[in-house]
């Protein structure tokens, strides 16, 4: 069904909870002759199939159960403190804006529906003020953004304003740059960096820290998590069921892709195993550079990808639609993460491309430097 209305992507939801029909919420503008051919049935597990193509990715159609969508409420409330109101400011055909859903369902509430359109700090601030107002059952407040709405949010005192009536902010989709995580607690706003999947019911590691049931290990750099909310598998694919989920000292886990570092029992994803290049024969992760790249003022959009060298092989650039000066971030480079880290170029686009959740389009920004001159 179309998420173009999500009163009914919520009564639909609601059904499936319960053992109804499966559901699967789906762009309004995605043309459906592009779209791979539904099967007829889907195991009775199956509660909701999410559509992704992820930014580096072909489509995966994920199976979750009602039981994992059910156990990621559970867990993130207690994580927060309790169930509460929701505010939608997600679309409905990911798994953030269903979660949202999922957790006003849960807490017997009905959320508030940001309207349709871009996303303005005014548009938020007027509805937030619709929301209900508390209740001696369910007292607290939440809603889930991408990076790029908290930064709009925080740009006018409205924004702000309404940011502080939450209890929680969730962040996620991508990582939350430094600087904007500080500007947002330095304007008294709660929020909280989320970590996860359509695979895994969404966000299931907070702050680095892992939900309640939730387990995350490292196997060869890899993370890997387990848990009740992992999903059934993708539907009709087998093959790539079994590439990413696997069996392990008898727990079903997920391989993430992502590279990490866990240290005290927190979570650090330091970038994808894709993301890692070979320059002059040593390895570069170019989601650490693009971290160091994100904290210098204006950068905060900035994407490091790769680009073909003669004499290297490959080597990083950073794509931003802000003017940087190359020595400034070589030199910034080299201090933190070594000499191997220091970027080829800097490649300046009048706007970063962006996918439909808020994430930089890797695929296309790849494509970009990939157009400019080689670097020799």
């Amino acid at each position: 069904m179309s998420a173009s209305d999500p009163t009914a992507v919520l009564r639909s939801l609601a059904s499936a909870l319960t053992g109804g029909p499966a559901l699967l919420p789906t762009a309004a503008d995605v043309p459906e002759a592009g779209a791979a051919p539904l099967p007829a049935s889907v195991p009775q597990r199956v509660a909701l199939v999410v559509e992704t193509s992820g930014s580096t990715g072909r489509q995966k159609r994920v199976a979750l159960s009602a039981d994992a969508l059910l156990a990621s409420a559970a867990a993130a409330d207690a994580a927060m403190g309790g169930p509460g109101r929701w505010l939608l400011a997600l679309p409905t055909h990911y798994i953030a804006g269903v979660n949202v859903l999922t957790r006003s369902i849960v807490s017997g509430t009905d959320p508030t529906f940001m309207p349709p359109g871009r996303f303005t700090a005014d548009a938020f601030a007027q509805a937030v003020s619709g929301m209900a107002a508390p209740t001696p059952e369910v007292r607290r407040r939440y809603t889930s953004l991408v990076p790029v709405q908290l930064a709009r949010a925080l740009e006018t005192p409205a924004g702000v304003d309404a940011l502080r009536t939450f209890d929680v902010v969730l962040i996620g989709g991508q990582a939350m740059p430094t600087t904007l995580r500080q500007q947002a607690e330095q304007a008294g706003v709660h929020v909280v960096a989320t970590y996860g999947a359509s695979e895994t019911s969404g966000g299931c590691v907070y702050d680095g820290v892992p939900l309640g049931p939730v387990h995350a290990e490292l196997v060869d750099g890899e993370l890997q998590l387990a848990g009740p909310m992992l999903a059934e598998g993708y539907l009709d694919d087998p093959e790539r069921t079994a590439a990413a989920f696997v069996v392990r000292d008898a727990m079903r886990w997920y391989r993430t892709d992502d590279l990490a570092v866990i240290e005290a029992g927190v979570v650090q994803v330091v970038g994808r195993r894709d993301d890692v290049i070979v320059s002059g024969g040593e390895k570069v992760a170019l989601g650490a550079i693009e971290r160091v790249v994100r904290e210098l003022p204006g950068l905060d959009g900035a994407v490091v990808t790769r680009q073909a060298s003669e004499e290297w092989g490959e080597v990083p650039v950073v794509v931003t639609d802000q003017p940087a000066a190359l020595d400034v971030l070589r030199s910034l480079l080299e201090a933190r993460l070594g000499r191997v880290a220091r970027p080829a170029a800097v490649i300046v686009v009048d706007e970063i491309p962006m996918l439909p959740t808020g994430k930089p389009d890797r695929r296309a920004i790849a494509g970009i430097a990939a157009q400019r001159r080689p670097i020799r």
